[in-house]
């Protein structure tokens, strides 16, 4: 799946701010199967940055690789903010970065329900000495154009995080 310009000029972007702030990345991802990592390392000199990335589309995987504990699966759903945020917890403290993204979510056409419908996607960030961030979204349309616009959510996120250093 080709990138737009657009989303390559904020992976750009990103990186800038990341360089200019000797800022290491890792991303986590489920719904979005690499896509993060993949915007980001179809930049030249992306490898000062993008130290690392993990697909973690299963249950298993997401502990195996990055430690979320079972039981916060089991008691939040695997989509949800509460395993976002160990998600990024857990690809920090599995790499060398300063800054880990993470997604969870459903991006259809199936998977969904009433109270998880599709479209339904957390991005969490976190940041080397505890600090993490989560939000819940929303998005509209098929798998692609949900896949698509939560990576341009994640990135957006991101460049904020890159501008504060």
């Amino acid at each position: 799946m080709p990138f737009s310009a657009p989303l390559l000029t904020l992976a750009e972007d990103v990186l800038r701010e990341f360089r200019k702030n000797g800022l290491r990345l890792a991303t986590a991802e489920s719904c979005t199967g690499g896509l993060i990592a993949g915007c980001l390392t179809a930049i030249s000199g992306s490898s000062e940055v993008v130290e690392r990335g993990f697909v973690t589309y299963s249950s298993e995987a997401k502990t195996e690789m990055l430690g979320v504990p079972p039981s916060l699966i089991a008691d939040h759903g695997a989509v949800s903010a509460e395993v976002a945020e160990a998600m990024a917890t857990g690809a920090l403290a599995q790499s060398r970065a300063e800054v880990a993204v993470a997604v969870t979510g459903i991006a259809g056409p199936g998977g969904g329900s009433a109270i998880k419908p599709v479209g339904l996607v957390f991005i969490a960030v976190a940041r080397s000495g505890g600090t993490v961030t989560s939000e819940r979204n929303l998005f509209p349309g098929g798998r692609s154009a949900v896949r698509m616009a939560v990576v341009e959510r994640a990135l957006t996120m991101l460049l904020r995080y890159g501008r504060t250093g």
